[in-house]
C-alpha cells in the first residue's frame, strides 16, 4: 500500500497552485488527471488587475498578485522554464467619454497603482484607435500551456502523476484515512474545474460553467509587443501569432469550438484591426464560473478529509495561488476560510 499525505484530482491552475503549497512544505502527494478539462489550456493566461469593461478593480487584485507572482517565479526557477511574461496592456478608447471615465478611475485609491495617467496615442496603422489608449500597469501573460506541460513532466519524474480518471466509486472513506486502489491518504482535494459536475461528493456546488472560445491568428503586419483590449483582447504570443478572445456562452457545456464563436470573434476583431490576418487555431473550454464570481473552496459537510478547490472563473492565473494558500492554511493550520470563498456560503 502506497502512502501519501494528499491525493489531488485535476492538474489545472488550481491544482498546480495547491501542489506548490505542499511541495514547498515537504508534504507528499499524488495527482490524478485524465486531461479532460480544457479551461486552463485554452486560457489566454492574462493577469490583469483591472476590469477593463467598466474601469473597476478586480476583487483582491493586490493580494492575489502579491501571492501569485512569487509562486510562478519559483516554478520558473525550480523547473527551469519561462512562463511569466510581463506585458503592457492598452485599453482602446472608443470615445472621449471613455477617456474621461478612465482618468476619473485613476483617482480611485485601489485603482491608482494599476492605471497610467498618461494617454497613449496610436501610432500603428494596423489598429483603428483615434481616441488612443489607457495603459494598465503590473499586468502580464502566463503561458498556461507551458506551465501545465512542464508541471506534468515534473510530476512524472517524481512519480506523483496518475494519468487516469479518478473513479469515485473506488474511494473508501474510513474513520481516519482514505483508501483509493493501492493508495492510502489523509486528504483529497478535488480541483477538477467543470469536471466537478461528475463528482458525487461535490456535484451540488453551484458551479455554472461558461464556455469560452479563443482564436490564434497570424498577423504579420500587426507587429505589436503589447496586449490590446477593445471589444476583444489581442495578446501577442510569438512569431506574428496572437491570441484573440474570448466568447462567453452560458448554454453550451461542450469543449468543441463552434463556427458561431469563431465568427463572433472575427467580427469583433475587425471593428478595430485594420490588417490582414489568418486564423491558425480555434480552441474552446468550459470556465468554472460561479454566480457571485467568487471561488468555491472548502470541506465536505460530512466527510472531514474531502475538500474542493474550484470556481476560479475567468481570472484563474491570479486567483489560483491565492485560494490554494487559503485552503492549505485551512487544512493544515486550522485557519478559517474567508466567508466570501467558503462553500458554506451556499446551502446545497
Amino acid at each position: 500500500m502506497k502512502q501519501v499525505d494528499y491525493i489531488i484530482v485535476g492538474c489545472g491552475l488550481a491544482s498546480i497552485a495547491f501542489c506548490e503549497q505542499l511541495r514547498t512544505n515537504n508534504i507528499t502527494f499524488i495527482v490524478f488527471d485524465d486531461g479532460s478539462q480544457q479551461s486552463s489550456i485554452v486560457a489566454a493566461g492574462l493577469y490583469n488587475p483591472v476590469i477593463l469593461k467598466r474601469f473597476s478593480e478586480v476583487w483582491k487584485a493586490k493580494e492575489q498578485l502579491d501571492i501569485a507572482l512569487p509562486v510562478y517565479n519559483r516554478i520558473e526557477q525550480d523547473l527551469n522554464i519561462k512562463i511569466d511574461y510581463k506585458l503592457r496592456i492598452l485599453r482602446r478608447f472608443s470615445s472621449i467619454e471613455e477617456q474621461n471615465l478612465w482618468f476619473n478611475a485613476t483617482d480611485k485609491p485601489k485603482l491608482e497603482p494599476f492605471l497610467s495617467t498618461e494617454l497613449v496615442k496610436n501610432n500603428n496603422d494596423a489598429l483603428d484607435a483615434p481616441f488612443g489608449f489607457g495603459e494598465v500597469l503590473h499586468a502580464g501573460r502566463l503561458d498556461t500551456n507551458a506551465l501545465i506541460d512542464a508541471y506534468k513532466d515534473y510530476l512524472k519524474q517524481i512519480k506523483s502523476l496518475e494519468e487516469s480518471s479518478f473513479i469515485y466509486e473506488k474511494l473508501q472513506v474510513l474513520p481516519h484515512s482514505l483508501i483509493y486502489d493501492d493508495i492510502e491518504t489523509q486528504q483529497i482535494v478535488f480541483a477538477e474545474g467543470f469536471g466537478v459536475k461528475k463528482n458525487p461528493y461535490f456535484n451540488q456546488i453551484p458551479l455554472n460553467g461558461t464556455k469560452g472560445e479563443v482564436l490564434i491568428i497570424k498577423a504579420p503586419k500587426l507587429n505589436i509587443d503589447y496586449g490590446v483590449k477593445s471589444s476583444v483582447f489581442i495578446i501577442p504570443i510569438e512569431n506574428d501569432l496572437y491570441a484573440v478572445g474570448a466568447t462567453y456562452n452560458w448554454a453550451d457545456k461542450t469543449n468543441q469550438p463552434t463556427e458561431e464563436g469563431k465568427q463572433e470573434l472575427i467580427s469583433k476583431l475587425k471593428t478595430f484591426l485594420r490588417c490582414d490576418f489568418e486564423v491558425v487555431q480555434h480552441l474552446a473550454g468550459i470556465r468554472p464560473t460561479v454566480k457571485d464570481r467568487r471561488p468555491l473552496v472548502g470541506r465536505h459537510p460530512e466527510h472531514q478529509n474531502l475538500y474542493v478547490l474550484n470556481g476560479l472563473g475567468t481570472r484563474g492565473v491570479m486567483i489560483a495561488p491565492y485560494v490554494a494558500e487559503k485552503l492549505y492554511q485551512f487544512v493544515e493550520n486550522d485557519k478559517p476560510l474567508d466567508s466570501e470563498i467558503n462553500i458554506k456560503r451556499f446551502t446545497y
